[in-house]
C-alpha cells in the first residue's frame, strides 16, 4: 500500500492564521499576552501583526490589536458565494415569527457545523451559537441531520477526526449508536437532540437537500425541556421544521 505523504504546510502562514483565530476569539490583545498564549517569541507576533496591520486586516488601539472590518467584507462575500443564503433567511424569519422559539440553519465544512444565521421569535431561548461558530456534528439535531445524508464513509472520516466528545448524560459517544440513531434519522426525516448537547434543552432538525445525494445544510427549531410536550416534540415541531426545510431546497434551485 502506497503511503500517504501529508501535504506541505508554510509555518509562517501557519503562525497569521493562529494571530488571527486568537484576535477572533478575544477581540482584542497585546503583543505580550498573543505570544504567550501561543507560545511564540514576541519579536516573532510582532512581525506578523505590523503585516496584517499593513494589509489592513487588523487595526491598532493604543497597544491593542483587533481585527478589521475587512472581515466583514470578506464573510459577505463567502454567503453571496452560496447562493442560497437570502432563501434561508427569509423563511427561517418566518419559522421564528410562527413558532416564537429560536431557529438556526447550519452547514458542514471541515467535519464541523457551521451556523449561517440564527434568529428568534418573542420567546426565543438564549444560547452560545452565533454566526459562524462551529460546533461538533453529533451533538446537534442540525448536526446529525447533515450526517444523516452523508456517506457513511465521510461520516467514519470525521469521527475519526473530531471524536465524540460528550456534552451531556445525554450525548452520543458510542460510534454504532450514533451509526443507529442517523438510519432512525433517515426513516422518519428529521432528527433530534434530547439535550445532547445542552441540558434543558430540546430540538428539531430537518435537513435541505441540493438533490438526493447531496446536503446543503440543516434547519432546526430549539425549545426548552420545559415548554416541550411529547406531541410537540413528536408531530407539531417536526412538521413546522421539515416544511421550512422543504420550501427551502425548493427555493434554492430556483435562486
Amino acid at each position: 500500500m502506497a503511503k500517504t505523504t501529508k501535504p506541505r504546510t508554510i509555518q509562517a502562514v501557519g503562525i497569521t492564521l493562529e494571530i488571527i483565530d486568537y484576535l477572533h476569539e478575544h477581540d482584542s490583545a497585546r503583543i505580550t499576552e498573543i505570544a504567550n498564549e501561543l507560545g511564540r517569541a514576541k519579536g516573532t507576533i510582532h512581525c506578523h501583526l505590523a503585516t496584517l496591520l499593513e494589509k489592513e486586516h487588523v487595526i491598532k488601539n493604543g497597544n491593542e490589536y483587533q481585527l478589521s472590518l475587512r472581515y466583514l467584507e470578506l464573510g459577505e462575500g463567502v454567503k453571496d458565494r452560496l447562493g442560497f443564503y437570502d432563501v434561508v433567511t427569509d423563511e427561517l424569519d418566518e419559522l421564528a415569527e410562527e413558532s416564537g422559539e429560536l431557529v438556526q440553519f447550519a452547514t458542514e465544512e471541515h467535519g464541523r457545523a457551521v451556523y449561517l444565521y440564527k434568529t428568534g421569535g418573542e420567546r426565543a431561548v438564549q444560547t452560545a451559537s452565533s454566526v459562524g461558530k462551529r460546533e461538533y456534528l453529533h451533538c446537534l439535531a442540525l448536526g446529525k441531520a447533515i450526517l444523516a445524508y452523508t456517506p457513511r464513509e465521510r461520516v467514519e472520516e470525521i469521527i475519526d477526526q473530531h471524536g465524540l466528545k460528550r456534552y451531556t448524560p445525554q450525548t452520543i459517544t458510542d460510534r454504532e449508536e450514533l451509526f443507529d440513531e442517523l438510519e432512525t434519522i433517515r426513516e422518519r426525516g428529521y432528527a433530534l437532540d434530547k439535550e445532547e448537547k445542552i441540558e434543558g434543552l430540546h430540538c428539531v432538525a430537518a435537513p435541505v437537500m441540493a438533490d438526493e445525494d447531496d446536503v446543503l445544510g440543516a434547519v432546526s427549531l430549539s425549545r426548552p425541556l420545559s415548554r416541550m410536550t411529547g406531541d410537540q416534540f413528536q408531530e407539531e415541531i417536526p412538521n413546522m421544521v421539515t416544511r421550512s426545510a422543504n420550501v427551502i431546497e425548493i427555493n434554492a434551485k430556483y435562486s
